[in-house]
């Protein structure tokens, strides 16, 4: 036994060299995203509501995902994910799409809203089309963690291409202050061969969070919106290694189904998850997917004083 080798090191497997994709070039930065909640342009509406409104243009752009693979992406506002748009139950919601793409597109938002803002072809506007644009709009309903994708066939394709978002309503009453943050799970298929994806990654870079951890506070509430929009894979999971959390599925109820250090979602499932870390340290968190974690999908939280 004293002859074994440990493939990839025994630390884990990063990119080889300690080497990073070039952020600035890229247009965003993971780090920037976790934390990165859009709250649109506010007005009052003549019955007192608020009406939030927001621009989302797609844009088909170069990203390098690791270090010299560039991936031909579709974008939502020149990023992977695409923004988080943050309201409260109850808004009036007004989202312009801008289709700068070659390709034809759609916005399709989970939650609650009318049949012609559905955002699927042959439904009210249906697609849109390079150059065109549309105007969603509808009320913010259930409050909960939710998303938005383009919905125009191949649907797979759209989706691990990069059309994808988080939508998050919050309730009328609000959550108890925390250091909120969103992680959206995906994945690169660099290939196009629809057989799985060779690399896997939160917010838009593999290893991301293992070069750049993130930074919490001990003793402090931590909200994590978790979101799973991975294609080619059925399931995607979520491990928190050396503490627990509570667990909100959907976020449409504010009482936890369960404690727990792991989560499973399948495609489209969300949910919340809340943890206090008690001590500092360096904790790791990745899908427990060996698989996936190997090939981009893990990173640290940083537990300061």
């Amino acid at each position: 036994m004293s002859g074994m080798t440990h493939g990839g090191g025994v630390n884990g497997p990063m990119f080889a060299h300690g080497a990073t994709v070039d952020h600035e070039a890229n247009g965003f930065n993971p780090t920037d995203t976790l934390r990165d909640f859009d709250m649109g342009q506010t007005s009052t509406m003549p019955d007192g509501r608020t009406l939030r409104e927001w621009s989302i243009t797609a844009v088909d752009k170069e990203i390098e995902v690791a270090p010299g693979v560039v991936f031909p992406a579709w974008t939502l506002n020149g990023r992977i994910p695409g923004p988080t748009l943050r309201c409260t139950e109850g808004d009036r919601l007004r989202v312009r799409f801008t289709n700068a793409s070659e390709h034809p597109h759609t916005l399709h938002f989970h939650g609650i809203h009318p049949a012609d803002m559905d955002g699927v072809p042959m439904v009210g506007r249906g697609v849109i089309s390079p150059g065109e644009e549309f105007v969603y709009e509808f009320d913010a309903e259930p409050f909960g963690l939710h998303l938005f994708h383009c919905h125009v066939g191949p649907l797979a394709e759209h989706i691990a291409r990069g059309m994808y978002g988080t939508f998050i309503v919050d309730p009328a009453q609000g959550r108890p202050p925390a250091d909120e943050m969103v992680m959206v799970m995906h994945g690169y298929n660099t290939t196009f061969d629809a057989e799985g994806n060779q690399l896997y990654a939160v917010n838009g870079i593999p290893f991301h969070y293992m070069n750049e951890p993130v930074r919490v506070r001990r003793g402090e509430l931590v909200r994590v919106y978790l979101v799973n929009i991975l294609e080619y894979d059925p399931i995607n999971s979520f491990h928190l290694h050396g503490n627990f959390f509570q667990y909100y599925p959907t976020g449409t109820s504010l009482t936890p189904t369960e404690l727990t250090d792991v989560i499973v979602q399948a495609q489209g499932q969300r949910g919340i998850c809340e943890v206090t870390f008690p001590t500092e340290g360096m904790f790791m968190f990745h899908a427990h997917k060996s698989e996936f974690a190997d090939l981009g999908w893990m990173g640290f939280f940083e537990v300061t004083p």
